[in-house]
């Protein structure tokens, strides 16, 4: 079963996204309904079910900064097919140049960062926030990577420039069950629930660039919160 749903959706929305874009002129928000399609379909085929809280918290007429802490990979399928939010992701520049699947996430709006230092990567950032200025709502992992135990990470600084800079509001979004999902260093994903809560933004202009890291910290404790009032997940 899974070796024909994941190759045949992934094929399907590939071409949804390039005809939707190129032939019919399809805006980026409207073509955000094939991929939250196809990682709905993929969070289906793994037997994995997905539950979202506290969506209500947010203005979905403004742009926005999703802070979420990264439990797995499989995160990325429950974040874009059941958060309803049009948020474009945030990706490493070097996944732009990948045959076909660069062509496909740059169509799709996500946004390149430059992760080298110096005057390029400054560059990167400065030209991200000034798309989230003009209304475009990013999702980011503050902690850099995947949690290597299922234990929250602390925050990095980095996303809270953008948001500093753009001036919008930074949302803490808590992922729980994830990590039972798919744990880091295995290869496939067992049958489980991921819940998904959001919290209420925090202004990012009550923080200069000088304070970045202590916006990080402010939302570290916030999605550590929410982790802990969800408790254990049951599949």
């Amino acid at each position: 079963m899974l070796v024909v749903v994941v190759p045949v959706s992934t094929l399907i929305t590939i071409f949804w996204v390039v005809i939707g874009i190129l032939l019919f002129r399809v805006s980026t928000s409207r073509i955000k309904a094939a991929p939250r399609w196809w990682s709905r379909m993929i969070v289906r085929s793994f037997g994995v079910k997905v539950e979202v809280e506290g969506l209500e918290n947010l203005d979905l007429g403004r742009p926005c900064i999703l802070a979420a802490n990264h439990q797995s990979q499989f995160d990325i399928f429950a974040l874009d097919g059941y958060l309803m939010v049009d948020f474009r992701w945030m990706a490493k520049k070097e996944l732009f140049r990948i045959p076909l699947v660069g062509w496909c996430i740059r169509l799709a709006g996500s946004i390149p960062i430059d992760r080298s230092h110096g005057r390029q990567a400054m560059k990167s950032l400065a030209e991200a926030a000034e798309r989230i200025a003009a209304g475009t709502s990013v999702l980011i992992f503050p902690e850099g990577t995947r949690t290597r135990d299922g234990n929250l990470q602390p925050f990095k600084s980095g996303g809270m420039y953008l948001a500093i800079k753009s001036g919008v509001d930074v949302a803490p979004v808590a992922l729980v069950g994830g990590y039972d999902v798919l744990p880091k260093g295995r290869f496939l994903p067992r049958p489980g629930r991921i819940m998904i809560r959001v919290g209420r933004p925090v202004s990012s202009r009550d923080f200069s660039q000088k304070q970045k890291q202590a916006l990080a910290d402010l939302l570290h404790d916030q999605v550590a919160a929410l982790i802990e009032e969800a408790g254990p997940v049951k599949a």
